[in-house]
């Protein structure tokens, strides 16, 4: 197996470094933190495909740098991002749970009860880096339900594996995962 996959998105080309994640799971590491040229790039094209919605919503902290880029594309003035402990400064927030693929434990996801009162009853996008095992993304429409938002759509640059096959998501270009083979 090669040690990189060459990435091609947004009219960019990137080299992703493979890493194992599991015994018999390898992916292509995609971290668009420090990338300003790809997030802009990026965030520029999915610009074109995403719904009208009010707001958007993303969880610490890989999709922050995305999702502040499109909001400014899209021309809105607040954004919102599920934190993924409870900070001291947050009255009464709600909260749900992930199991993410990349962190490997279980983790929590909360907005503020201010920044809840004005998500409620507004159209709102989700938006992500990667979606690998939809279990982020699930979690965050959990908290946008919670908080009394409509899911009015997904987003991500990404979509890995299995997840390309969903007709729910928006993404810009697939993403290959790389089974291990059984050693003998």
């Amino acid at each position: 197996m090669n040690d990189t996959y060459e990435l091609h998105v947004a009219g960019l080309t990137r080299t992703l470094p493979i890493i194992r994640i599991t015994d018999s799971l390898s992916i292509a590491s995609f971290v668009i933190l420090g990338d300003a040229e790809l997030v802009l790039h990026a965030a520029a094209e999915l610009s074109k495909k995403v719904p009208k919605v009010d707001y958007l919503v993303t969880a610490e902290a890989k999709g922050i740098p995305l999702v502040q880029e499109l909001a400014r594309i899209l021309g809105m003035n607040r954004y919102f991002v599920a934190r993924k402990s409870i900070k001291p400064y947050m009255a009464d927030p709600v909260v749900t749970e992930v199991y993410s693929i990349t962190t490997q434990a279980k983790q929590i996801l909360c907005l503020d009860k201010e920044e809840s009162a004005l998500i409620r009853g507004k159209r709102i996008l989700i938006v992500d880096d990667v979606i690998s095992t939809g279990d982020s993304i699930k979690a965050m429409e959990a908290l946008v339900k919670k908080a009394g938002g409509i899911v009015a759509g997904k987003a991500a640059i990404l979509a890995e594996g299995d997840s390309a096959k969903r007709s729910d998501i928006i993404y810009l270009e697939k993403l290959p995962v790389f089974p291990m083979k059984p050693s003998r």
